[in-house]
């Protein structure tokens, strides 16, 4: 059925005789059909239950409450009472208001079902008496939406932070929200609870917008003002694992053996000495410790609500571009890293309307370029959750994109973060271009390094580089390769400038 349209009147000639009556008298009550969706429509006008007029405003009324997160209020009851109070406390009961706030589908879907149940009643009569007609129904009612909604409220809430939900289907939703595809995303998100340093970089990226491109300002609601909790130090120290020398003591491992036992080994008498000390673990070996320093919320530091003027300056943050390492070598616990990187940017640039440009990058011709905010955001965040990692590492394509980005009007105050494990390096044309950016659109590089060591191809490119650590104990369960099961970090993330100063070029060299 198609919404009439109201027809105006228009001039009419006085000799063809007297002026028809309006025809919008004749559109009542489907004049109220143009403030419905269509999907509503059909059990709107067909249920057997009440007036239609009552249907059309009612329906109307749920879908306004829905959308706010609210339960209809109880004189709404579509003409009948008696059958709809039990449905309204179903809806309650399985906190139906609250999965379909901004989720527009979701909230018509609620409508239908209530309509159509309602409509039920009459044809369980007169084999069932009334009472036991709208038991039925109120139980068949509450066993359908009980399996739909198992478990879904904490995935709509995901859901709402990274994409939204106002133009997502139930359907979809349902089918989405129970693929491979969304578990990888949900894990990704519950990593970031480990990782609030890397989350809270990624909220501060995105250089201001000059005023006039900056997008409409939305008021916040009362209940949103953004509260954060203080970071503190968390000192690890890690016995035995590389790092500073803490003092010598006697042992029999010999990967700490001191020179001077080693030296015993090639004195036909010292040898037998040093095979004596060692069978009674009494070689002088040195010790280390790792120190490990990770940034965590202290709850028991006052809370701290952002002021007014940091939200307006969040509001105002430019779009940003994720060149993200798919190589091989980013297989297991980086990749799971990488995820969550995706995931904290989808959420930081949701949350303020920012834009969201991921471009994926692996060996040549790998290049995966897409937009993860707005309508098309859930298929783009899917698809590339179930990627798999794995080829060469070609950073000088994606590289090239983002800088042809940054000069559209769109990207121009974006932001670039690099997530790697820093195998990779630019041709000096390709700096070149960096670094012309940097001056003419102060251009701001981020490298987050998921690896043991800053390599040259990082330390060239990045303004600043942020270091994943400890990396490694993010690898899942199964994994038995040596580089996940070793959890131990190094001490220093520049193991190439200690200890091979020489190999940086003077570019790298400038940048530490």
């Amino acid at each position: 059925m198609s919404s009439p349209s109201p027809v105006s009147a228009s001039p009419v000639d006085p000799a063809a005789g007297p002026a028809p009556e309006p025809a919008g008298r004749y559109d009542q009550p489907y004049d109220r059909l143009a403030a419905l969706p269509r999907p509503v429509w059909l059990p709107a006008l067909t249920a057997a239950v009440g007036s239609r007029e009552q249907r059309l405003d009612h329906a109307r009324a749920w879908l306004a409450a829905l959308d706010l997160g609210r339960l209809p209020d109880a004189t709404i009851d579509f003409g009948d009472g008696e059958a709809c109070a039990p449905l309204r406390a179903i809806v309650d009961e399985l906190g139906l208001p609250s999965l379909a706030q901004g989720v527009a589908t979701l909230a018509e879907q609620v409508v239908r079902t209530v309509l159509w149940h309602l409509d039920l009643i009459p044809d369980l009569m007169p084999r069932l008496d009334r009472p036991a007609a709208i038991a039925q129904a109120t139980a068949e009612f509450r066993e359908a939406w009980r399996v739909d909604t198992a478990g879904l409220d904490h995935e709509m809430a995901l859901l709402r932070e990274l994409i939204g939900g106002e133009h997502l289907h139930w359907d979809e939703i349902r089918g989405q929200l129970r693929s491979r595809e969304w578990q990888a995303a949900r894990r990704a998100a519950e990593l970031l609870a480990d990782l609030p340093v890397l989350a809270e970089l990624l909220r501060r990226l995105g250089r201001s917008l000059p005023r006039e491109l900056a997008p409409p300002r939305k008021t916040p609601r009362p209940d949103a003002a953004a509260v954060r909790l203080p970071l503190k130090a968390i000192e690890t120290r890690i016995p035995g694992a590389p790092g500073e020398l803490t003092g010598i003591h006697f042992s029999a491992q010999l990967e700490r053996m001191l020179p001077g036992e080693a030296a015993l080994l090639r004195h036909p008498i010292g040898r037998r000495l040093w095979r004596a000390r060692h069978a009674e673990g009494r070689l002088l070996a040195f010790d280390s410790e790792a120190v490990l320093i990770d940034w965590r919320p202290d709850p028991d530091s006052p809370l701290r609500a952002a002021s007014s003027e940091q939200q307006t300056q969040r509001l105002d943050r430019g779009p940003l571009i994720l060149c993200l390492d798919t190589s091989g070598s980013m297989r297991g616990a980086p990749e799971h890293i990488a995820k969550a990187v995706v995931i904290a940017a989808l959420r930081a640039a949701h949350g303020n309307q920012r834009g969201c440009r991921l471009i994926a990058f692996g060996g040549p011709g790998e290049l995966l370029e897409c937009d993860l905010a707005g309508r098309g955001g859930l298929k783009a965040l899917l698809d590339f959750m179930g990627m798999g990692f794995d080829g060469g590492t070609d950073i000088q394509t994606p590289i090239e994109r983002a800088i042809e980005l940054v000069h559209e009007s769109a990207w121009n105050s974006a932001d670039l973060v690099i997530v790697s494990d820093g195998e990779f390096g630019c041709v000096p044309a390709t700096l070149a271009s960096l670094d012309q950016a940097r001056s003419e659109l102060g251009l701001q590089i981020h490298g987050i390094l998921v690896g043991d060591r800053e390599t040259m191809g990082m330390l060239e490119v990045c303004d600043e580089i942020h270091w994943v650590r400890d990396w490694r104990r993010h690898g899942e369960d199964g994994d038995t390769r040596i580089e996940t099961r070793l959890a131990k970090p190094v001490h220093s993330k520049s193991l190439t400038a200690l200890y091979f100063p020489n190999a940086l070029s003077p570019r790298a060299a400038k940048k530490r």
